[in-house]
């Protein structure tokens, strides 16, 4: 095993290539290569590229859990599941392909799952159920991750030139005299990725607050 050669070494090194060369781009003889050394040698560390990607998204999470252990112990419900929706987005966004990258990935530190037990408390306090406030999170969570694929692969080709998701060249290939209609949605499609990220947060969240209209006692089952 080369002297000096850590996992935190490798990850923040995996970290960097990522966001140099994408997700395909991202091999561990690329990785190693990058690091000065043989691959084998990587595998003193991480058995495989999955176990890699494991690595790289359990330092995202964590890095979103320092953010959500700083928030108010007393923060609203809806205040705090915005903070979360919006930490994911900007840890997945901080690289590039993140989205998918750390998509489907296993936390490899138990530590990172029990700092989520704050959230969960808070969620609680405030009336949710445990499987109510789990099916929320999980709700947010699969909505920004999915959003934040689409958003990155936009986000790449129009950095790249390509003029597919632009607003004019939709509009022209759609024909606004035939379909007026979808047409104009391209401007909320395709609109300003913040506003539209905070809209349809707003609707889902709207979603969850129904649990409470009439206090307490609904199910998001």
């Amino acid at each position: 095993m080369p002297s000096g050669l850590t996992k935190t070494a490798i990850v923040s090194a995996a970290l960097d290539l990522l966001d140099d060369v994408g997700m395909h781009g991202l091999t561990v003889r690329a990785l190693a290569a990058r690091l000065g050394v043989q691959a084998p040698a990587l595998y003193w560390h991480v058995a495989s590229k999955q176990a890699l990607l494991d690595e790289m998204a359990t330092r995202i999470w964590r890095q979103i859990g320092d953010e959500m252990a700083e928030l108010p112990g007393d923060l609203p419900w809806r205040d705090l599941m915005t903070a979360y929706a919006r930490a994911v987005r900007a840890g997945l966004l901080a690289h590039r392909d993140g989205a998918k990258a750390f998509s489907g990935t296993t936390l490899t530190d138990p530590g990172v799952v029990r700092r989520q037990e704050g959230t969960y408390a808070a969620l609680v306090i405030q009336g949710f159920t445990l499987p109510d406030a789990a099916r929320a999170l999980v709700l947010l969570h699969d909505f920004t991750i999915g959003f934040c694929v689409e958003e990155q692969t936009v986000i790449q080709e129009l950095a790249a030139g390509n003029e597919l998701y632009s607003l004019g060249r939709r509009a022209e290939l759609i024909g606004a005299d035939q379909a007026p209609l979808a047409a104009a949605a391209g401007e909320i499609i395709f609109g300003d990725r913040d506003t539209r990220f905070a809209e349809l947060l707003n609707v889902l969240l709207d979603g969850v607050a129904k649990l409470f209209e009439n206090g307490a006692g609904g199910s998001l089952a």
